[in-house]
């Protein structure tokens, strides 16, 4: 089945499905990509960015701490809302468990130290004008008149691939971030395809009805750069498999 045929038969049952792909040879395919969707969890790549840039400028280090609080913990993805008051991590504890596992609180904790604002200039600095971090996270879409958190297929790709190329900050803190993408513990979405022993990573997003995820794989063309949005979808088994096919299909092409 074509990548149109997959997003054709999940749109008839009423999803809105929106992917934009940068092939190994720079060509690239797409629908809906310039489309605004629900970011989810995958607006924290433009976060990891703001924390590597302001390493770069040497405002913040990985090695500094951070000592967790009652008022950190926040509903939803994972795992420091159940963690002792007190528990000292390293920024890049903080880090990882935001990519990984999409933890809310680690999240929240970076935002506090690099500024929304500045993931929001930073984004734009980089071309991306449409994508926007409205809003801490806190494990529920956002409220009527809540500034929510936004993406573009398009744009993510955008920031994904400047990761690759070494551009979106220096050198070794693009490197530094591309591992980090490649620690995703969901492997349902853009990884389940994957051949065994190919490098992919990615940062997914999701909850109800939206499920997300922005990443690469490594190829032996070339890397193929891709973001895959859904919205109104059944439920996010049905939302991975949507996008793991896609995935599947484009890596078909290359092949």
């Amino acid at each position: 089945m074509s990548v149109e045929a997959i997003v054709k038969a999940a749109e008839g049952k009423g999803a809105r499905i929106g992917y934009f792909a940068l092939m190994p040879d720079g060509s690239s395919n797409g629908h809906r990509q310039d489309e605004i969707f629900l970011s989810a969890s995958t607006i924290k790549i433009a976060i990891m960015i703001e924390l590597f840039r302001q390493i770069d400028a040497g405002k913040l280090s990985l090695s500094d701490t951070y000592t967790l609080t009652e008022a950190d913990r926040v509903p939803g993805s994972g795992i420091l809302q159940e963690m002792h008051t007190g528990l000292e991590m390293t920024l890049r504890d903080v880090c990882y468990l935001m990519i990984s596992i999409s933890d809310n609180s680690a999240t929240n904790i970076l935002i506090n130290h690099v500024g929304m604002e500045n993931v929001n200039a930073t984004m734009r600095s980089m071309g991306v004008h449409q994508s926007v971090l409205g809003r801490p996270m806190r494990g529920r879409p956002a409220l009527e008149g809540e500034p929510e958190n936004l993406a573009t297929p398009a744009e993510f790709v955008t920031m994904v691939n400047a990761i690759l190329e070494g551009t979106a900050a220096s050198a070794n803190s693009c490197m530094s971030m591309m591992e980090m993408l490649q620690l995703q513990s969901n492997d349902r979405r853009i990884g389940r395809f994957v051949p065994e022993g190919t490098v992919w990573g990615s940062k997914t997003g999701s909850f109800t009805t939206v499920v997300n995820d922005a990443g690469f794989v490594a190829t032996p063309d070339g890397p193929l750069v891709v973001a895959v949005y859904t919205e109104d979808v059944p439920d996010m088994v049905v939302g991975e498999i949507i996008i793991s096919e896609i995935v599947r299909e484009l890596l078909a092409t290359i092949s």
